[in-house]
Order: structure tokens, then C-alpha cells, then sequence
């Protein structure tokens, strides 16, 4: 019943070369003005009727299971039948199997009178939210939003017609027929799957299935968010936020290479934040930058993208110079941000931005030096030098303690076992959870890395995620029901009970781009790739495979896809294969 999208999928995994676009010749000079839709669009039939108002109100709903044709036909013949009377409204709710970005399409047949209907669509990333009243964005507990994106919405439909409705993520799709004493008779009711056609360059493999799922799952979360532009929410977030970014284009480097969805929103978060500007209003997303042009160019070699930003970077370490007086006071921002749970511990916010900053200003050095600003290499030191006479203590929050082994400026060895490794996955965020797996693996806690990873992320698959969220905490699932079922009485809604800070209830997204961080981590280490030189030219292979008894997959570099194996033998020493293009030297 879905095989038509399965089909499509595959093709775009393959690679497919979208055709060139042809604009009418009557359009003229005018067609220059045109924008071109970069996305691709399918129709993917719903999954699963999930519940029907009443047999008697709704009938023969499963015909909407079938591809379809996307054509209206005259007549009634199999489709579906929703009758409104005045006392009673026929709804259905719809299940589409995963996560996607997109709208609903409706083909309909004559309707009973003929006329035009109202009909009332929810969009909803959980069935609680597909469900839910919506309450003008005021943000209650219990309420969604339509913040960002239309998810609930009134509107006319046609009888023997067709229309195409919303832009949002979403998995379940509730219908509501409102007008009274009238019958609407639907077709065909499918998603509208728009996305970005790249292949999976990346891959990964191992024999815990359960890491295979979640390695996967970060891949297709960031997937989602490769829009025209790189946004951190398909439903809520729909922005260019620099420093929820790094994640991302982390995961984007594993698994599809260089795209230049990356470098377009650096470009426009750069203009639509021009200098003395901190991007995004938040100082620490100005660090990012830096962080983000450093990385991006270490694997994709591009210094033409360096010189184009020169300026920019420059102006950046101006502007922190600025900040940092001779005693290593800093006054970038009143306001600390490193992600929103750490928020509460504002001494461990301090020492994690001050972490951050030296991390910044490391990466920012290098870049220097690649675009021969000698001058401004000198003051990144110089600014680090005066940073360092203050050394802030992380006061327990694992945000810090990550941010400052990673700078250099904690052990990692102390910075895991003080703070990050206690009570294990428990204060983990989906955020920082990458660097904090990145901390343990610098203090050689491959082992816990990985038990961590299928707790935290495996604990929201177990609650029917099909991408990663906005927030996760442990503790919100000892009497959580899944997401993808109506909540039985006693249970805890894991959608509409829980969130906080800007995300409470509904409005809590869930599928946010920086909670990839799994997937190129486990591309990272367990499978072991480093790179060396810029561009890829030379990659360092160390495989950590734990508990694993072998791990493979691919990596993708602007000189083609690295294979690699890594098998565990009886005496646990590891036999690997490693298959690179040529030009890529392999240590």
C-alpha cells in the first residue's frame, strides 16, 4: 500500500538527477524573477486509519490505505463517506508511519448536496496533538500552537475536486466534516512528502539493531530540516539558528557530504544579521559560527567559502576583543545561552560559554591562518591568553563540564567522572548531549558513550519517535504512553504533559535537528573516522566498537565514499577494512 513512496525514496537514496525546470515562453523576461522549488515532492497515503468518529457517521475509511491516482473521478464510487449531521460531526484520524514535512492533498467526489464543505484539518506530530484544541498562542499546558506553521485550520473544500493543504511536520492528520446535515466523500487523502532529493552517502551498520535504528533516525531528523534553507523545526523552529546548526551540519557531513543548503544559510544568517550583530541576537551563536566555518572547511576544503566570509570572521573576533578585558573579564551578552535546560545553573552557563568562547577562538585561529590574517590569528591568542587567567567551574552541569574538556581547559578524564558520567543518561539534553558524548570519548568512555546513546535516544524511539526531539529528559517516561496511540487513563502524555522554557505541551517540536548528534558520532568513533587534512586528503581510521562485535558503513568526502569494516574477533582484537578513492591517503 505504500510501495509507490518506498519506490520514490529509493530513487532519491540512488541519486536521481532532477530534470531542468522549463519556464512557459509566455512569462518572457519576467521569468527571471521566478523562484524555483528546490524540494521534491510524494504522495504517501496514510499507514493506518487510527479511529473514526462513528461507524455510522464515517464509512469504507480504509480505501484511503490505497495509492491513488491523485485525479478526481465523477461519482462516488470507493471512496470514503463522511456524513455531518447537526448533532454529530464525522471526523477520522490518520497515520501516515513517520515524521514528514509537508501538507495533506484531498481528491474528492461530488459531495451530498453539492457545494462547497467545511472541513476542519489538525496536523499533529504525535496523536495527542492531531487531536488537540488549539489555544490562539498562549502557550497552556494541554494546547497546540499554530507558531511557525498553520497546523489547525477551517477551510472550504470542493466537491469533485482536488486541493492541497498546510506546510508543517507532522505524522497524523485528523479530518473533521463540519458543515451539518451534509456528506463529503474522499478519494484519496495523502501526504504530501516535500524533501530534499540527495542520496545517503553515509551509512552505518553494526549488530545492535537498536543503534542501527538510532544512527538512521538522526540521519532522516536532519534530512527533514534540509530545506530550502537549514531550519532546526519542520514544525516550530522553521529558522536559521547558528549555533543549533553545528549538529546538524555534523550529521549533514556523515551522511551527505558537502549540500549547499549549508553554505546558502550561513550566507543569508550573515545579512540577515550584519555586524556588530551577534547572530541570532545570542552571542554564543557567534562562536558557533566560527566553530561551524572551521569544521565545514576541514572537511570540505573549500577556501573560496573562507575568502567569502573573510570579513566576516574577522569582524567577529573584532567584536569578542572587544569584550574581553586585560583581567579576562568578558561582557559579550547579559544574557548567557548555551541550550535551555542548562538555563536554571547560570554558574555553570558562565564557565560553559567562557568554554565555549576558548573553543571559538581555537577553530577561529586556524581560519586565520588559512586566509593569511596573520593580525587577527595574533589576537585570537591574545584573547585566549586573557580568558584563561579566569577559570570558571562547571558547577555540575554536564553542559559545561563537556564544553570546557572539549576547549581544553578541564581533563576529560575529571570532567566525566566529576560531572558528566553521574547518574549516567540522567540530565542528558538533546543539544549538548552531542558534546557530551564527545567528552566521554575523549576520556576513552566509548563503552558508557554507548550505553548512553540507547537509553536517551533509544528512549524516545521507544515512545514511537520516528526523529529526535527538541528536549528529552529520562525522567518524563516511567508513565509515558507512546505517542503514535490515544493516552489511556492514568498514563502521562509524553506530547501534551511535558516541555518547558519556550517549548511546553504541543508546542514541544518533535523532530529538531540538533538532537542528531548520535550519527556522527557513532560515524566518528565507532567507526572511526577522523580527518586529517583539509578536504579529506588523509583520514585517521580508530575504530572503538565497545560491546560491538563489528560495525561498517560508508563516509562520504568531496573525493568520493570511503568504505569501511571493523570485525571483533574471538581474542577481541579488531581486523578492518577500509576501501578509499583515489587521493585519499588512509593513516
Amino acid at each position: 500500500m505504500i510501495r509507490v513512496a518506498i519506490t520514490a525514496i529509493a530513487l532519491c537514496i540512488a541519486g536521481v538527477t532532477k530534470a531542468q525546470t522549463y519556464v512557459p515562453p509566455v512569462f518572457g523576461a519576467d521569468s527571471l524573477n521566478i523562484h524555483t522549488d528546490e524540494m521534491t515532492r510524494l504522495y504517501v497515503p496514510p499507514q493506518k486509519v487510527m479511529w473514526i468518529s462513528n461507524d455510522s457517521l464515517v464509512s469504507n475509511a480504509e480505501v484511503l490505505l490505497l495509492s491513488g491516482t491523485g485525479q478526481a473521478e465523477l461519482g462516488r464510487k470507493s471512496m470514503c463517506s463522511m456524513h455531518t449531521t447537526k448533532s454529530d460531526t464525522a471526523s477520522i484520524l490518520l497515520d501516515y508511519g513517520r515524521e514528514l514535512h509537508g501538507g495533506l492533498k484531498l481528491v474528492l467526489g461530488s459531495a451530498k448536496p453539492w457545494r462547497t464543505a467545511s472541513v476542519r484539518i489538525r496536523f499533529g506530530e504525535s496523536v495527542s496533538e492531531a487531536c488537540s484544541q488549539n489555544d490562539g498562542g498562549k502557550r497552556r499546558k494541554g494546547y497546540s500552537t499554530n507558531d511557525h506553521a498553520m497546523r489547525d485550520m477551517v477551510m472550504q473544500v470542493p466537491g469533485d475536486g482536488q486541493i492541497e493543504i498546510g506546510s508543517t511536520g507532522f505524522r497524523f492528520i485528523r479530518i473533521d466534516c463540519l458543515s451539518p446535515d451534509m456528506t463529503i466523500y474522499l478519494k484519496e487523502a495523502p501526504a504530501i512528502f516535500r524533501y530534499r532529493n540527495i542520496p545517503y552517502l553515509g551509512s552505518f551498520r553494526c549488530n545492535d539493531q537498536r543503534l542501527n535504528d538510532i544512527w538512521m533516525t538522526g540521519a532522516y531528523t536532519v534530512h527533514l530540516n534540509m530545506q530550502e534553507y537549514l531550519w532546526d523545526g519542520i514544525k516550530r523552529d522553521r529558522l536559521i539558528w547558528l549555533g543549533d546548526m553545528h549538529p546538524e551540519v555534523a550529521t549533514i557531513m556523515s551522511v551527505f557530504g558537502h549540500n549547499e543548503v549549508v553554505n546558502k544559510s550561513i550566507d543569508l544568517a550573515c545579512e540577515q544579521f550584519p555586524l556588530p550583530q551577534w547572530l541570532n541576537g545570542i552571542s554564543t551563536y557567534s562562536m558557533w559560527y566560527l566553530i561551524i566555518q572551521h569544521e565545514w572547511y576541514v572537511h570540505n576544503g573549500n577556501i573560496d567559502f573562507l575568502r567569502h566570509h573573510r570579513a566576516y570572521i574577522t569582524g567577529v573576533i573584532d567584536r569578542i576583543d572587544e569584550c574581553v578585558d586585560e583581567e579576562g573579564n568578558e561582557n559579550l551578552a547579559k544574557q548567557r545561552f548555551l541550550d535551555w535546560p542548562s538555563s536554571p545553573n547560570q554558574p555553570g552557563v558562565e564557565a560553559g560559554c567562557r568554554a565555549l568562547l576558548s573553543w571559538a577562538l581555537k577553530d577561529a585561529e586556524v581560519l586565520c591562518n588559512l586566509l593569511e590574517e596573520q593580525e587577527h590569528a595574533k589576537k585570537c591568542r591574545a584573547i585566549s591568553k586573557r580568558l584563561k587567567k579566569q577559570i570558571k567551574q562547571p558547577n555540575g552541569l554536564k553542559q559545561a563540564a563537556a564544553l570546557m574538556s572539549i576547549a581544553g581547559l578541564m581533563k576529560p578524564e575529571q570532567a566525566c567522572s566529576e560531572v558528566i558520567s553521574v547518574d549516567g543518561a540522567k540530565d542528558f539534553s538533546t543539544f549538548y548531549g552531542y558534546y557530551m558524548l564527545q567528552a566521554l570519548a575523549q576520556a576513552g568512555e566509548y563503552q558508557q558513550a554507548l550505553d548512553i546513546i540507547r537509553q536517551y535516544w533509544g528512549g524516545m524511539l521507544d515512545l514511537g519517535a520516528t526523529t529526535f526531539w527538541e528536549d528529552f529528559n529520562l525522567d518524563w517516561i516511567h508513565n509515558a504512553a507512546r505517542l503514535d496511540d490515544f493516552v489511556p487513563e492514568g498514563k502521562d502524555d509524553i506530547h501534551g504533559d511535558f516541555g518547558d522554557y519556550c517549548y511546553p505541551s504541543f508546542r514541544h517540536s518533535f523532530c529538531h535537528g540538533w538532537a542528531s548528534g548520535p550519527t556522527p558520532w557513532m560515524t566518528q568513533h565507532i567507526l572511526g573516522v577522523e580527518i586529517v587534512d583539509a578536504g579529506c586528503k588523509t583520514l585517521r581510521i580508530t575504530p572503538h566498537l565497545g560491546d560491538l562485535e563489528w560495525a561498517e558503513g560508508t563516509f562520504p568526502t568531496p573525493l568520493g565514499i570511503v568504505y569501511i569494516k571493523h570485525v571483533k574477533g574471538a581474542d577481541g582484537k579488531i581486523v578492518s577494512t577500509v576501501k578509499a578513492p583515489d587521493g585519499i591517503k588512509v593513516i
